[in-house]
C-alpha cells in the first residue's frame, strides 16, 4: 500500500482524496456515484490510492475515539504549560463534549432480528439511517455498535441502502461469503445454497469469509455476482435497475437465469410448493418478467417463457416439461 502511494502521483492521490470526502458526506448523486465508479475502474492503481486514502480517514477517526477514551480514563488533566498544551487540553475536552452527545447511541450492541412471511415484503429503517427492504421468507439478524454494523442473512432477499459511515464498516454475512459496503444500494439474494449480489449504486465487496475458499470481488453499478456456497469462483455478469429493484414492486426480472433459480423465488412468495420433476429442465435458463399476484397466475405466464406444463397433488405443484408445446 506504501509502495502504491510512493508511486502513484499527486493528481491521483488528489482525485482519492477527494472522492473520500464526498463518500464520507453520503449525498452522492447518482452521476456521481457512475463518475466514481468510472474513476475507480479506470486502473489498479486508482483502486489502490483509494484504499489508502480510506485507510488514512479511517485512522483519523479510530484516533478520535482513543483521545475520548484516554480522556475518560483521566479523573483531571495534568498541569498544562504554554499555548500548545492549552490547545491539546481544549480539543480534548470538545472530543469528550462530543462523545457525551453520540456515545450513549451506541454504547452498547443492539441486535434485532427480522423475519417475513411468505410473499410478505417488509421495509426496516436502521438507527444509523440505513434502510433495508425484505422480500417474502426472509431471515435476517442486525447487529449495530460503535464501531461496526453487521448483518447476518440466514436466507431470503434483501435490498439495503447503506448510509455512509466510513468509521463504522457494514457487512453482511451470508454462507461462506462476506458482503462489504462502501456506502450504497444494492440486493441479496441467499437461497439454497446460492448466493447473489447485484449492485444498484456504490461499490460493494464479495469476499471468502473467514476460512473460506476463494477470491474477493468488488462489484459497481449494473454487475451481479452468483456464487455457489463451497465453490472457488464466482460468475459476474451485467444487471440492471430494474432486476435489482424490481421485486419491490412485486415484479421479478430474470435474465439467462435457471428455471430452479425462478421456482427457488417463487416458493418464497406462496404457500404451496412448486418443484421441478426433471434435473435437465431446472436448468433451463429464463429471460423476462413476472408479476407476483395469484399463483396459478404466475405459473401460467411462466409456461409462456419455458414449454412446462403444472400438475396439482396433495404435496403441491409439480413442474413438467411439456412436449406438445416443445420448441
Amino acid at each position: 500500500m506504501v509502495q502504491a502511494w510512493r508511486n502513484g502521483d499527486d493528481a491521483r492521490r488528489e482525485d482519492a482524496a477527494a472522492w473520500v470526502v464526498r463518500l464520507e458526506a453520503g449525498d452522492l448523486t447518482d452521476a456521481e456515484a457512475v463518475a466514481f465508479d468510472g474513476w475507480l475502474s479506470a486502473g489498479p492503481e486508482n483502486a489502490l490510492a483509494f484504499d489508502a486514502a480510506l485507510s488514512v480517514s479511517q485512522a483519523y477517526a479510530a484516533a478520535g475515539e482513543a483521545v475520548t477514551r484516554e480522556l475518560g480514563a483521566r479523573r483531571s488533566p495534568p498541569p498544562a504549560y504554554g499555548r500548545r498544551a492549552v490547545m491539546g487540553v481544549g480539543a480534548m475536552a470538545a472530543a469528550a463534549a462530543l462523545a457525551v452527545v453520540i456515545a450513549p447511541q451506541f454504547a452498547t450492541a443492539d441486535t434485532q432480528t427480522y423475519v417475513t412471511a411468505k410473499g410478505e415484503r417488509r421495509t426496516v429503517q436502521l438507527a444509523d439511517g440505513s434502510t433495508i427492504d425484505l422480500n417474502g421468507g426472509t431471515r435476517l439478524t442486525v447487529t449495530l455498535d460503535r464501531d461496526a454494523r453487521r448483518v447476518s442473512l440466514d436466507q431470503g432477499q434483501a435490498v439495503f441502502d447503506v448510509a455512509h459511515a466510513p468509521d463504522r464498516p457494514f457487512t453482511i454475512a451470508a454462507g461462506d461469503r462476506t458482503v462489504r459496503v462502501v456506502g450504497t444500494q444494492f440486493d441479496v439474494r441467499r437461497l439454497e445454497g446460492k448466493l447473489s449480489v447485484t449492485v444498484a449504486r456504490g461499490a460493494v465487496e464479495v469476499r471468502p469469509a473467514q476460512g473460506a475458499p476463494g477470491r474477493a470481488y468488488r462489484l459497481h453499478p449494473g454487475q451481479r455476482l452468483d456464487h455457489r456456497e463451497g465453490a472457488t469462483i464466482a460468475q459476474i455478469a451485467p444487471a440492471t435497475a430494474e432486476e435489482v429493484l424490481g421485486w419491490r414492486q412485486g415484479r421479478m426480472v430474470y435474465r439467462e437465469q435457471p428455471l430452479s433459480e425462478v421456482v427457488a423465488d417463487l416458493n418464497q412468495q406462496f404457500a404451496t410448493p412448486i418443484r421441478i420433476e426433471d434435473p435437465a429442465l431446472a436448468r433451463t435458463p429464463i429471460s423476462g418478467v413476472l408479476v407476483m399476484d395469484d399463483q396459478a397466475a404466475v405459473i401460467q405466464r411462466l409456461a409462456l417463457l419455458v414449454p412446462i406444463r403444472a400438475v396439482r397433488s396433495d404435496a403441491g405443484v409439480v413442474l413438467r416439461r411439456d412436449v406438445a408445446s416443445d420448441r
